[in-house]
């Protein structure tokens, strides 16, 4: 897609998409193995030309690293504080539209109380 200059931003860690494949939603990168796996594959995206890498709910030493390895930005779903920039998902800021929400997760609103009303 690169090479027909389609912008790519790649995304490792949780990709919700295969959450099933990966045993539910589950911090990823736990074992050393699996951590440097998802180095390998930050280092790959970035070959390959994305212009971003989007990091999700990954171990919380790891993003510091994949982060100050790449010349990529890095944007983090629930992996910690140290990518170059954070995305907070609107389903999982508002509240419970999974039966278990992320451990990063703050809720601002109970939507469950908002009405929609026309008047």
């Amino acid at each position: 897609m690169t090479r027909s200059d389609i912008p790519v931003m790649a995304h490792i860690g949780l990709t919700p998409q295969s959450i099933h494949r990966m045993g539910g939603y589950k911090v990823q990168g736990k074992t050393e193995e699996s951590a440097k796996r998802l180095l390998e594959d930050a280092h790959i995206a970035e070959d390959a030309g994305a212009f971003s890498l989007l990091l999700e709910a990954i171990r919380w030493d790891w993003p510091k690293k994949i982060t100050m390895e790449l010349s990529i930005p890095t944007i983090g779903i629930g992996a910690g504080p140290h990518c170059d920039g954070q995305v907070l998902v609107l389903h999982d800021v508002l509240g419970p539209v999974r039966e278990i929400p992320p451990k990063f997760r703050q809720t601002l609103c109970k939507p469950e109380r908002i009405s929609l009303r026309s008047d």
